[in-house]
């Protein structure tokens, strides 16, 4: 995954991390980067869970614990990343469960996630024309927080057949 060295410094920082002394001397300089420094680093580590394979797993899991060291309470900074590392821990554990769910030769095509609750008069939401590895990450990220009555599903899409409004002129 390509980053910008001089945009995603922090993120860059902490990929290079080998002890969580190191992590804590990375937490002090995001700190003092404030507010701008912290979501730029946050953003990263998102875009880097995006994209993270099969074998990425376990160091992406440790990436995560690197991160808990360096800003243990993201929350104080703003109140949107109370639970931003328990989000980021349930993507990794999903996808990495799916990953190895699901064998290589069988991800090649067209995804879609839905997320329903039957018992609501909300509408289904469903997210197609995906990739595996775009529909993997959305999957994950939905199953964070995924209440009781909801249920959440990872499809591959065998057989399409798809109209336009614009169609009808050919009826």
């Amino acid at each position: 995954m390509a980053l910008n060295a001089a945009e995603h410094v922090h993120f860059q920082q902490l990929i290079g991390l080998n002890s969580f002394r190191d992590a804590a001397r990375l937490g002090e300089h995001l700190a003092g980067g404030g507010f701008t420094a912290v979501r730029r680093f946050l953003d990263d580590f998102r875009a880097y869970l995006r994209e993270f394979r099969d074998e990425d797993g376990e160091r992406a899991a440790e990436l995560l614990q690197y991160a808990k060291a360096a800003l243990p309470e993201p929350g104080r900074m703003s109140p949107s990343w109370v639970y931003i590392w328990k989000e980021f821990e349930g993507i990794i554990q999903t996808k990495r469960q799916v990953l190895a769910s699901i064998g290589k030769a069988s991800r090649e095509g067209e995804w879609q996630v839905l997320l329903d609750n039957p018992y609501s008069n909300q509408n289904i939401a469903v997210y197609p024309a995906l990739t595996f590895m775009e529909a993997v990450y959305m999957f994950a990220y939905f199953r964070t927080d995924l209440l009781n009555n909801e249920y959440l599903r990872l499809q591959k899409i065998d057989t399409l057949i798809t109209f336009a409004g614009s169609d009808r002129e050919e009826m």
